[in-house]
């Protein structure tokens, strides 16, 4: 027992210097954060949902309907997911632990997993997952949300992987 939480402190260490490294807001231009801005964005509520739903709303069926199913579905349920395990884990946020200020306006007191990452790589991952085609664009555009929610000062880098982890998860199951 005593080697696991030996373990679990070396982790959070090592993961609170890399959120330190990642997170250098004085010499940030703006255009830096103007572009990390934007990205954050299309993890949040509007963009997700819309991503997941404007299809179901425009097409009457089809392969992108089916898609916008499946996408809407896998945000529904990994967004489930990951507000239980928020409010059991109930770990603070960077802002609240660290030297450093967000940059952008933190949705909650809770860090652990990231919900912006989670939705992102959901409606991403189930559209990869019907045109695989798209696939490459689709995650590398998810896993840039998720990077900007550690540059932002938002989230650590665990959060955002494990919030990525339950939206894939939740694909694979459905």
């Amino acid at each position: 027992m005593a080697n696991q939480i030996s373990l679990l402190h070396r982790v959070e260490r090592s993961e609170r210097a890399l959120y330190a490294r990642c997170v250098d807001h004085a010499s940030a231009r703006k255009w830096w954060r103007v572009a990390w801005t934007v990205l954050t964005h299309l993890g949040g509520t509007a963009c997700s949902v819309a991503a997941a739903t404007l299809p179901l709303v425009l097409l009457s069926g089809g392969s992108f309907y089916d898609a916008a199913r499946r996408a809407l579905a896998t945000l529904v349920i990994s967004h489930l997911a990951v507000q239980l395990v928020k409010r059991t884990v109930n770990r603070p946020r960077p802002s609240l632990r660290e030297a450093t200020a967000s940059l952008v306006p933190e949705p909650d007191k809770f860090s652990f997993p990231s919900g912006h990452s989670c939705a992102a790589m959901a409606v991403c991952f189930a559209y990869a997952m019907a045109f695989p085609a798209l696939a490459l664009p689709l995650i590398a555009l998810a896993m840039l949300v998720g990077a900007s929610r550690v540059f932002l000062g938002v989230h650590y880098p665990g959060d955002v992987l494990v919030g990525q982890i339950i939206a894939i998860a939740t694909a694979l199951v459905l």
